[in-house]
């Protein structure tokens, strides 16, 4: 960044009161985690909160973790690139997440089976050998997709707070906030976790009400909408068209992501699996589809009010996002939405929106940390051993790993140098397991047929998701779309759950559904 552009981007209304804010709820947080730390008794305290988690509160939770900081940033990037028609990802959002809940897909037999992760139901229906490589696949594509978390976060802050003109500023502020979320989920693991989210909840649905209409007061409504037709034309409203952000490809994958996002994804399972009778799954569900469409449809609208901004209302911070002199590099757009919020909220109210921010960052972390380090206790370190450990041996472990998977993350956020959006980079690396795993639990909870050896290949295929990152293609020579990518790994794993279970079917009895 240059000393301009930093100079004009730390132009913010940002003062000392709002800091003040944010410190005290970071003290908040903080003492969440050391009260709830007397209530772990239990690994199933500690990952799953004793599964005595209620419909309203099981809805909070779920909506407080998919609501994070990094959702805000990459829906906010999605609608300052592509308008309006960025809009398709939030109903795709809704209208799966309903069904699922209204069928009970998925979810409602793995709660009714009453495991704490997707692998350990691998290894009820195929075998050891399924659980640890399925466990080491969804570790390494969940590690993998928060990768760039914590620099996202960070950028929101430092763009929103007027930081950017501080030297050094990105990687002080990602190594606090890694601190403090690594001192609350190591101390209360999920119960701390569920405590917090609700805050989150409450703290950041106030904060997008408001927030939404300040900026439709501040642009109008009749602009907003001028300026994305003058500067877009049909692509900033329609996601089909070819020569836009989206098209066809895009919008089915979307659909895809829209259904593993609630019923396949570890983190939304966790809720599932937390809640405190198989029914109450499917109202949690039902109930947060209204959420998981709100959650991006107030983003996406930020990201086109940022646009409409820089368009009619400041030239200068147009000119460092859209350069026009050749040779010049762009403003990294998701700066734009935090700088737009920084110089159109007044102070006091930054300040809470910020707390919010954060609040709403910790919530997507402890719930990953604690996700994927669980994962790595329970499905794959744990069955090694033959399940020998004891659960204080799992919680510390556990709780060991979510240090060291914090500490990469911090690493990853520092180096990876991709030029693809955050929301493509991450639903490629989370394809890495979910394509593989639905393939697996649809085949196993609802064909007889399915064999572990199918489900190994399944699994398997989810490498082939590598090929849409952007580093990966410049190493290959080849340019592909990530929409592509996705959807040719989703039917590579069903065909090969298909063929590999005909070819060699188990030989024991069907395991248990």
């Amino acid at each position: 960044m240059t000393p301009e552009a930093a100079q004009l981007i730390s132009q913010t209304n940002f003062t000392p009161l709002d800091w003040g804010i944010v410190a005290a709820y970071l003290l908040c947080s903080v003492a969440v985690g050391l009260v709830a730390r007397k209530l772990i008794v239990s690994m199933a305290d500690y990952v799953s909160a004793g599964r005595a988690v209620g419909t309203a509160l099981g809805v909070a939770t779920m909506t407080g973790t998919e609501l994070g900081l990094i959702t805000v940033m990459y829906s906010a990037q999605k609608g300052f690139s592509g308008g309006f028609a960025a809009f398709h990802i939030a109903l795709a959002a809704f209208i799966t997440t309903f069904l699922v809940g209204a069928s009970g897909f998925i979810v409602y037999r793995l709660r009714a089976m009453e495991v704490l992760t997707i692998p350990e139901y691998y290894e009820r229906r195929f075998g050891r050998r399924t659980r640890i490589l399925g466990g080491i696949m969804l570790a390494f594509g969940g590690i993998l997709n928060m990768g760039l978390f914590l620099q996202v976060g960070s950028k929101f802050i430092v763009g929103i707070s007027g930081l950017s003109d501080v030297g050094g500023a990105l990687p002080a502020v990602m190594t606090c906030l890694l601190v403090l979320v690594l001192v609350y989920t190591v101390l209360g693991g999920m119960i701390s976790v569920v405590i917090t989210d609700y805050i989150q909840f409450v703290v950041l649905s106030f904060s997008l009400l408001l927030v939404t209409g300040i900026a439709i007061m501040k642009l109008g409504w009749e602009n907003i909408f001028a300026t994305i037709l003058a500067e877009m034309g049909e692509k900033g409203f329609n996601p089909l068209v070819s020569e836009g952000a989206f098209g066809t490809d895009y919008v089915i994958w979307m659909f895809f992501l829209g259904l593993v996002a609630c019923g396949v994804w570890p983190t939304a399972i966790a809720r599932a699996l937390s809640v405190d009778s198989p029914a109450t799954v499917k109202k949690q569900y039902m109930w947060s589809s209204v959420s998981f469409l709100i959650r991006f449809l107030i983003p996406y609208f930020w990201g086109i009010c940022a646009f409409v901004f820089l368009v009619t209302k400041a030239p200068d911070l147009h000119r460092l996002f859209f350069p026009t002199a050749e040779g010049s590099e762009a403003m990294d757009n998701l700066y734009a939405m935090p700088v737009f919020l920084g110089q159109i909220l007044p102070a006091g109210l930054i300040g809470l929106v910020t707390a919010g921010m954060i609040a709403a960052f910790m919530s997507t972390h402890d719930s990953y940390l604690l996700c994927w380090s669980s994962v790595i206790t329970q499905d794959v370190v744990s069955p090694l051993m033959g399940n020998k450990l004891s659960a204080p041996a799992r919680i510390n472990l556990t709780r060991i790993l979510i240090v060291v998977i914090g500490i990469y993350i911090l690493y990853w956020g520092l180096v990876y140098k991709g030029s693809d959006d955050i929301w493509d980079y991450m639903a490629v690396t989370g394809a890495i397991y979910f394509t593989g795993a639905f393939a697996v639990l649809v085949g196993g909870l609802y064909w007889k047929r399915a064999s572990s050896t199918g489900a190994i290949l399944a699994l398997l295929s989810g490498f082939i998701a590598l090929c849409g990152l952007s580093p990966v293609q410049s190493l290959l020579g080849v340019e592909w779309s990530s929409a592509k990518v996705g959807l040719i790994t989703v039917g590579c794993s069903l065909l090969m759950m298909v063929l590999g279970s005909l070819a060699f079917p188990d030989r024991r009895e069907e395991g248990t559904q």
